[in-house]
């Protein structure tokens, strides 16, 4: 059976707190290693934490004398970003430098659920779902497109319905921005404030997955 993993943000101030509390628990560490996708810690257990940075380099590496003072600077950089989330229950857009949101809008969409109706029922429906969607596309997309339009940033931050959230970025007004370096999207419930707000500081966190130690024989 594969070992269950897990994913947590932690912010750059806290990793080395959070690396210590988890050599800790499992044994202490085995190996460290420096991947394409992070930092990759293995614990004595069999546990492993695989630490990936928020954002790329992008000529502009973190400083410091190991691995993870590495990390921690070039996570603690404060870069842009600008933010579209989509589910069908709404959506959420906004900037944010440094986990902090600077400007926000949200707002609420309902998109009806699929129908086990068949003949003309099925496709009224259907139509009506359409109508829902493309609805909840042009709001969003319109305003983000005033949002993004009052100061430049650096990265799209993405999240929700990935078909949804294309579908925005293809609107016309968003044309300007849409080629902007995407970072890893995140997965969100139903966009409201609270869930942009967090989506904010966990973009730009330090991602971890962490693999738990394979189940001891018995």
């Amino acid at each position: 059976m594969t070992p269950p993993t897990r994913t947590a943000f932690v912010p750059a101030a806290r990793l080395t707190g959070w690396v210590d509390r988890f050599s800790a628990a499992h044994g202490g560490l085995d190996t460290l290693q420096d991947t394409d996708d992070g930092v990759r810690l293995a614990m004595q257990d069999g546990a492993v934490a695989l630490l990936s940075p928020p954002w790329p380099d992008a000529g502009r590496p973190g400083r410091g004398a190991t691995l993870l003072d590495r990390l921690v600077s070039l996570a603690s950089q404060e870069r842009s970003m600008g933010l579209v989330l989509v589910r069908r229950g709404g959506y959420a857009v906004g900037t944010a430098v440094g986990g902090t949101l600077l400007a926000h809008k949200c707002g609420t969409k309902y998109i009806q659920s699929r129908t086990a109706a068949g003949g003309q029922s099925q496709h009224r429906f259907a139509r009506r779902r359409g109508n829902q969607a493309d609805a909840l596309v042009v709001k969003a997309a319109e305003e983000a497109a005033r949002i993004f339009a009052s100061g430049p940033f650096e990265y799209l931050a993405t999240g929700g319905d990935k078909a949804l959230v294309d579908a925005v970025l293809a609107e016309p007004l968003l044309r300007p921005f849409a080629a902007r370096p995407r970072l890893a999207p995140l997965p969100v419930p139903d966009p409201n404030m609270a869930v942009l707000v967090r989506a904010a500081a966990d973009f730009s966190a330090i991602r971890i997955q962490v693999t738990d130690p394979p189940s001891a024989p018995r």
